[in-house]
């Protein structure tokens, strides 16, 4: 179905301009009893926020449906100052908070329908996961959380108590859950989403799911948004209303689908939602602008690069090709000095013969001194890595070498300023062919 939008004024409690973009947008496909529905929450209250509908519409299809956390959102210190009346600083009353949030959880996923048993929490750090991710793999000291000083699972009743917070505790985590589980759709966090946290699970599932090919059927990815600057609008609860795309990402490649939802349905959203006492006291309206009448995800296309450096944009700005043996980044900036105030390209390859622990996990900085790399937290020599500049257009070579020679490649460019468009620091996976 083709969505046109005008600029709709809406006048009842609240006025507001909807964004004006012409978007195409898919029906999500039935549910059935035959479905294993796996959703991936990086916070207690994302499953509700982004996937309440999918598992009311997933429970009357007679569905199975697993919830898992990746963290206990653990790190939301104003939140709980405001919900506590109080300072919130030492290491147990972080795990406190975890256990709070836990709690709001599983009281919002029953009022849905859900249970204790289908919900799995694997007590990783709050705001820490892509940290793990780009950094703590192999033999390194865990990664320390940076108020409490804890440097692994804290919470007994998780999947893996006491599990050291590095890349393998998580991995094997998420591998052991979905090889259980077996699910023929996952609901995961945009690999766009401004969270990094949410990022960092999107990519996690991503690595999960090549290691088990061959052992499980792949389902079907279903990523939804939930942190994006100025998304949705207006705040509050507006059940009459519409969740549309973002307007920043109107001209993107993401292809998008929707779950209608009933008044009915809608309503049981917003009674979880009111679950969530810690985060709704600190933000009334937040959580309560994703009772809407539909639910939204989005997905990008793979980038596939075969060896005849043909150009393959990921966004406005940003395109990938191969030369043989290289990996070439281009990045077409507004000015030429933008160049000085940094900008980073972040690749992680992937090879099915070889553990992603032992693989490279790069980092490049461009900036003042031209070009460091680091692999994780080690500065690496990066002397066969190139980068050239022809005018507002810079181009960088990455002997694929570096990278193990991976068939896969996680990759994300970051700018230190706004330098970029926002869709183009998405994470995208690049496949050769």
């Amino acid at each position: 179905m083709r969505y046109y939008c005008t600029c709709i004024f809406i006048f009842f409690l609240t006025f507001s301009i909807l964004p004006c973009f012409a978007q195409d947008v898919k029906p999500m496909q039935e549910f059935t009893s035959n479905d294993h529905i796996l959703i991936l929450a990086p916070h207690p209250d994302d499953e509700v926020m982004a996937a309440g509908g999918v598992i009311q519409k997933a429970l009357k299809a007679k569905a199975k449906i697993k919830i898992l956390f990746l963290t206990n959102g653990d790190h939301n210190e104003p939140a709980f100052i405001v919900y506590e009346k109080r300072v919130t600083i030492r290491k147990g009353e972080f795990i406190h908070m975890g256990q709070v949030r836990r709690k709001e959880s599983l009281e919002a996923l029953k009022i849905l329908g859900l249970t204790d048993k289908d919900c799995v929490f694997l007590g990783y750090p709050d705001f820490g996961t892509m940290e793990i991710l780009l950094k703590y793999w192999g033999d390194i000291r865990p990664f320390k959380y940076m108020l409490t000083r804890i440097s692994k699972v804290p919470y007994s009743n998780c999947l893996s108590p006491g599990a050291p917070y590095v890349g393998e505790s998580i991995l094997n985590d998420i591998e052991k859950v979905i090889r259980g589980f077996k699910p023929s759709k996952v609901f995961v966090s945009s690999p766009i989403d401004t969270n990094r946290d949410h990022r960092s699970f999107y990519l996690f599932l991503q690595i999960a799911l090549w290691d088990l090919e061959g052992e499980i059927k792949n389902p079907d990815i279903f990523p939804y948004l939930v942190h994006i600057k100025g998304w949705p609008e207006p705040r509050g609860y507006h059940p009459d209303l519409e969740l549309l795309p973002p307007d920043m990402l109107k001209n993107g490649k993401i292809s998008w689908s929707r779950l209608e939802l009933t008044d009915g349905e809608v309503r049981m959203k917003h009674d979880a939602m009111e679950c969530y006492k810690s985060e709704n006291e600190y933000n009334p309206t937040y959580l309560s602008t994703f009772a809407r009448k539909n639910e939204l995800t989005g997905n990008y296309p793979v980038i596939k690069l075969s060896k005849k450096n043909a150009w393959s944009n990921a966004g406005t700005t940003l395109a990938y090709a191969r030369k043989s043996d290289d990996l070439f980044i281009r990045l077409a900036l507004k000015n030429k000095r933008d160049k000085d105030l940094g900008i980073s390209i972040f690749l992680l390859g992937y090879r099915k013969d070889l553990k992603f622990s032992k693989m490279p996990k790069l980092a490049i900085n461009i900036g003042l001194n031209n070009l460091v790399v680091k692999d994780k937290k080690q500065r690496i020599n990066g002397g066969k890595a190139q980068l050239t500049e022809e005018g507002n257009m810079l181009i960088l070579k990455i002997p694929l070498s570096l990278l193990n020679d991976p068939v896969y490649i996680l990759a994300c460019a970051k700018a230190g300023t706004i330098v970029l468009p926002f869709e183009d620091t998405a994470w995208r996976i690049i496949q050769f062919e």
